[in-house]
């Protein structure tokens, strides 16, 4: 069957499935959700898409890196890099470069990880989602709650909150390659409850000279106040990674003598956080009251071999800032409104250690020595007003609007230009790169929202939303400049956004579809030179599925699936580089990806699934000369419950042995792999109670 001819088989799956489970819903789902808003909100009433994976998926799944979790989101595809790495994607390409972070927004129960300017695109790895109570995604821009950097979507990990209850929880798994990891959990209960957990990992990695060491840990307490609850949190992570870098050639994944080695056995990363936060909730008579004030912490130093020169990284950054949100409601209306502010001082530094290896053009313009060296204070502001009404039952229509300032003071700790660290020039017109003198830069931004949701039933709800996303620069577009790049030529990114889509469920039921269209503008992009191009736009268009049904008592199917095109809308030849043409699809941007699984849940001591995931093929190059053909993977999860309390799963993971690339990529004249896992098998040892 030709390619074609299998994306219109799974676009029509996709379209009877929507039609046949609508049919079947009749009682309203009770799934809670807390993203949209910061007050609880029914699933069915939420006003535009969201995705919940609840704390059962995430123990069940025990994911060794965030990508196999968030395969089970549609429009959603982390893709996985070496060790713990990773590039995360929703509605959008995989976006690398000096434009990829901070498109997607990052929270830890409600409070961004990262300060508004100070994005990483491996920030996923900070956050200890293997002791989450439950994970929200929100695909788009965010609301008015969220401004900068909620620009493709929201990821929100939600920890377990302090209650009542006692729990206590533990886990040992093995697996392939010396791997070993610990979990372990607990919950007191008392007058100030208290939680806390812990994840210990030791990978000895699947290629040469490549695993990590990681740790991860959180505790929060809870005290009761007048009229309020207080609850503090603490959160740490930790990585010792030793990366291993791309294979060189084209189909070299595929290659046995190929795809274990490490050709950047120098290569490593090492990253930590921390993160405290408060987050006081009371009520003052009809006013329900939302603060959260927190301070955070990161440090990294890692090795850059995927760029001629492999320069030596450092960056860092302190902030600190709080959330505050008023919230009214009576019978038909709610409003809410609120402030956010942040102010951090980050550094950035990158030095090269020997010569260049490549062309002359490289050697001359990628010399050695420091490259950047500054420090940045940033302070945010951002106001905001958000506001439901109801005109009738059936109908609840919506509105926000968020104003946002940033203002950046930028040192820069060497010499302005692009000449080498001592002031002599390089070859070939300049080196690549250049620092701006010392400068302070504002940008503004607002980001209205409308959406209308109309109930067509207790348990089915059709919505719309249009909306604004918009993201100012970050610290390392506007002042790690290349040759030919000007301060004054970036400006905050944009993204108009229009969905509508039905939500319908019952007890065991749910099916969620969308479809979207996105423009986005003043993007950038990094072509297959590894020169930015600035002013970039794209559109984005695309239909979603998520589904889950009952087969029978004890088996249940669910199946998640996006089709979207990616595209450039400008077009532009690249200084030295490639050529940007309205129409073509972005690289690294696959029209089709999905997974779809069957699960088994019995009265015995037996539970397993077993999961499909997809992802189509997908142009390497702003050129569309070059692609990867995708791939399709199948793993396996059986578990036995030995007691109430004791179980060992079992997961067999890329059951067929499928030979594939995590990341595809081409660059420098090269094609560049990531290369998948073979079949692995994980044995886990878990104690609950």
């Amino acid at each position: 069957m030709k390619s074609k001819d299998i994306i219109q088989c799974r676009v029509s799956i996709i379209a009877i499935s929507v039609f046949s489970v609508m049919a079947q819903a009749s009682d309203q789902i009770d799934e809670i959700v807390v993203t949209s808003s910061r007050a609880p909100t029914s699933l069915i009433e939420h006003q535009g898409n969201i995705a919940v994976l609840n704390k059962k998926e995430v123990q069940d799944l025990a994911h060794a890196h965030i990508h196999e979790l968030m395969t089970h989101v549609a429009g959603v595809w982390v893709g996985r890099g070496s060790g713990q790495e990773s590039l995360p994607s929703i509605r959008s390409p995989v976006l690398t470069g000096a434009g990829s972070c901070g498109a997607i927004l990052t929270l830890e129960d409600g409070i961004p990880t990262r300060p508004s300017g100070f994005c990483n695109v491996n920030q996923l790895f900070e956050l200890p989602t293997e002791l989450a109570e439950r994970i929200e995604v929100i695909r788009g821009p965010g609301n008015a709650l969220y401004g900068s950097n909620a620009l493709h979507g929201t990821i929100n990990m939600l920890l377990p909150e302090p209650q009542d209850s006692e729990f206590t929880s533990a886990s040992l798994e093995l697996g392939p390659n010396e791997m070993v990891r610990a979990k372990a959990a607990m919950g007191l209960a008392g007058p100030s409850p208290i939680v806390f957990g812990a994840v210990v990992a030791d990978d000895g990695g699947f290629r040469e000279d490549s695993g990590y060491r990681q740790a991860k840990a959180y505790v929060k307490k809870s005290w009761a106040t007048k009229n309020g609850n207080l609850v503090g949190s603490f959160s740490v992570s930790d990585l010792d990674q030793e990366t291993a870098g791309f294979i060189l050639g084209e189909n070299s994944y595929k290659d046995p003598a190929l795809n274990r080695q490490n050709l950047n056995p120098e290569a490593y990363r090492d990253a930590s956080s921390q993160r405290l936060s408060l987050h006081w909730k009371g009520q003052r008579g009809r006013y329900e009251i939302d603060i959260r004030p927190y301070v955070r912490r990161s440090e990294m130093v890692f090795l850059q071999h995927y760029l001629p020169g492999k320069p030596l990284e450092e960056n860092g950054h302190v902030s600190l800032g709080f959330l505050a949100n008023t919230r009214y409601e009576t019978d038909g209306k709610s409003i809410e409104f609120g402030v956010d502010v942040d102010a951090s001082e980050a550094y950035l530094r990158e030095t090269q250690v020997g010569l260049t290896q490549g062309s002359n053009f490289l050697i001359a313009t990628r010399p050695d020595g420091k490259h950047y060296d500054y420090d940045v204070q940033g302070l945010v502001g951002a106001a905001y007003v958000q506001a439901e009404f109801r005109p009738t039952d059936k109908l609840a229509i919506s509105t926000g609007l968020r104003a946002e300032f940033a203002r950046y003071d930028y040192d820069n700790r060497m010499l302005n230009g692009n000449t080498k660290d001592d002031g002599t020039p390089c070859g070939f017109g300049g080196c690549l790169y250049t620092r701006p003198e010392d400068r302070s830069d504002d940008f503004a931004g607002i980001a209205p929202k409308l959406g209308v949701a109309f109930s067509l039933s207790d348990a089915m709800t059709l919505y719309s939303n249009i909306a604004r996303g918009f993201r100012a620069p970050q610290i390392a577009e506007l002042y790690r400049l290349q040759s030919g790049q000007q301060v004054s030529d970036l400006k905050a990114e944009t993204i108009d956004s229009f969905e509508v889509g039905i939500r319908s469920g019952k007890d065991d039921v749910f099916v969620e579809a969308s479809a979207f269209a996105m423009k986005k503008k003043n993007s950038v992009y990094k072509d297959s030179n590894g020169f930015n191009v600035s002013g970039g736009q794209s559109r984005h268009l695309g239909v979603e599925l998520d589904w889950e049904m009952p087969l029978h008592d004890y088996w249940t199917f669910s199946l998640n699936g996006t089709y979207a095109r990616h595209t450039y809308d400008f077009d532009v030849v690249a200084a030295r580089g490639e050529t940007f043409t309205s129409g073509r699809e972005i690289d690294t941007a696959p029209r089709w990806q999905g997974a779809a699984a069957i699960q088994y849940n019995g009265p015995g001591q037996i539970d397993g699934e077993l999961q499909w995931t997809s992802l189509g093929s997908y142009f390497l190059d702003a050129e569309n000369q070059r692609s990867y053909p995708g791939h399709d993977l199948v793993n396996l999860r059986l578990a036995y419950r030995a007691t109430d309390n004791w179980s060992v799963v079992a997961a067999l993971k890329n059951l067929v042995d499928i030979e594939y690339a995590d990341r595809a990529d081409f660059a420098f004249g090269n094609y560049r792999y990531f290369p998948g896992r073979g079949r692995e098998l994980y044995i886990r040892m878990e104690y609950v109670r």
